[in-house]
């Protein structure tokens, strides 16, 4: 990491970003901590980031802070909020899913996880991230819990509290939109999911339900049916969206969206089971990429078709952003077995991701600056 990202880790931002910590030994550790995560090469061990606490029991004090230490991380994910929007000017929340290969079975969360590649181990993560089309930060994170974690003896060992349910993918998407209403920090912002091992058509109603806007990636075989208020000379039979975007060419039209444009297609529909849930079923297809269409409901209207398409775009700067800076500050090294822990981890990676991000330059202003 560029010694700019240390830098940036100035006094002020450490008492915006760790204020909510009651001791100051606590805030003294969580920068130690993350100026490790910028700092040390390879892998982001509590052995290795140790080597950044003080004191002759630096490793024990490292394992204490992150797996038992009783402070809150959902405060300091809020900081990482307000912190990002005062210095990456954020266009909208991008909902996606990570996958963190384990060598085990005893990280928490580590279960087989059915890919396209096939099956890996490791632990499935539903983050939340705010992102213009500069810049990503990753702001709050779902862990999902098989069975097994979710009952004793696992759940006692591994510190799952009561309330964290086991679930789907497609849970931990509802459970990651419904945090998004704690956030007044960043209020208001579109939400862009795209998590193909989710249900898409189920997500986009339950954001429906919530009355923000939104534009959610679905499958070739998410039921449809046009909105016949909308386009009364064309049937409502219910079909896949797959086969309403093909069966449709005279609505295509090309679409300058930033990116060199795109042929694009947007029709009104409800949305199955219920006749209800009217949205707008977008479709995309790039030029030289034979096959590649892309399918997402959205609560924009067809006459917004632009704007919904340069949202579409964000999660690649997500993705981009991951590889680049997310990977290189640890996010997905945490190999201990407490459920704290990797959120304890997670959320000071995250702190992390943020000033390295600052300091590549993605930033419209330094992170103790003007809190416009």
């Amino acid at each position: 990491m560029r010694p700019s990202a240390t830098a940036a880790l100035d006094a002020e931002v450490c008492r915006r970003l760790f204020g909510s910590l009651h001791r100051n030994s606590q805030r003294v550790k969580a920068e130690q901590y993350v100026r490790g995560l910028l700092t040390v090469r390879g892998r982001k061990t509590l052995h290795s980031l140790a080597a950044q606490f003080d004191g002759v029991a630096a490793p024990q004090n490292a394992h204490h802070f992150i797996s038992a230490s009783p402070w809150e991380w959902m405060p300091i994910r809020h900081a990482v909020a307000r912190q990002a929007q005062r210095t990456l000017a954020p266009e909208a929340w991008v909902i996606g899913a990570t996958l963190i290969p384990k060598s085990g079975p005893h990280s928490v969360g580590s279960d087989p996880q059915v890919t396209a590649l096939g099956t890996v181990n490791g632990q499935q993560a539903v983050g939340t991230w705010l992102v213009s089309e500069r810049s990503a930060v990753p702001v709050d994170w779902q862990l999902r819990l098989s069975a097994r974690w979710t009952a004793d003896p696992l759940r006692r060992r591994a510190g799952v509290p009561a309330e964290a349910a086991l679930g789907t993918v497609e849970e931990c998407v509802r459970r990651a939109v419904s945090g998004l209403t704690d956030m007044a920090e960043v209020a208001g912002l579109p939400v862009v999911v795209d998590v193909a091992e989710a249900d898409g058509a189920a997500a986009a109603r339950f954001l429906a339900s919530t009355g923000l806007p939104f534009v959610v990636r679905v499958g070739p075989a998410a039921p449809a049916r046009i909105d016949r208020s909308e386009l009364p000379n064309y049937g409502d039979r219910l079909r896949s969206a797959g086969e309403l975007a093909e069966s449709l060419p005279q609505l295509r039209q090309w679409v300058n969206s930033g990116d060199g444009g795109t042929t694009a297609l947007a029709v009104p529909v409800l949305i199955s089971p219920a006749r209800r849930n009217a949205m707008t079923l977008l479709a995309e297809w790039h030029p030289g990429r034979h096959g590649d269409r892309r399918l997402w409901l959205t609560s924009l209207g067809a006459a917004a078709i632009a704007a919904a398409l340069r949202l579409t775009r964000l999660p690649g700067v997500v993705a981009r952003d991951f590889a680049e800076i997310s990977e290189a500050v640890g996010l997905r090294d945490f190999a201990g077995r407490s459920f704290p822990g990797w959120h304890r981890h997670i959320t000071l990676a995250s702190a992390a991701h943020l000033v390295a991000a600052w300091a590549r330059g993605g930033a419209r202003t330094r992170p103790a600056g003007d809190p416009k």
